[in-house]
């Protein structure tokens, strides 16, 4: 991002984002979006499940050769 590319401006974001919401608010922000990541992961570690059997199933079963 060209307009963070400089520690003050990284500064000045920050300073912005306390005054807009709030000291006491920013941790329990964190701590929902903490949550909200952990289910997004877990969620899309079912659906890489789900797919993995799905790819299985349709494989045709192999006969062993003798």
């Amino acid at each position: 991002m060209p307009f963070l590319r400089e520690p003050s401006h990284i500064l000045i974001l920050l300073i912005v984002v306390v005054v807009l919401f709030g000291a006491k608010r920013l941790p329990d922000s964190a701590r929902a979006l903490g949550r909200s990541l952990r289910i997004f992961k877990a969620e899309i570690k079912d659906l890489d499940g789900e797919k993995k059997v799905e790819d299985q199933d349709k494989k045709p079963p192999t006969t062993p050769t003798e």
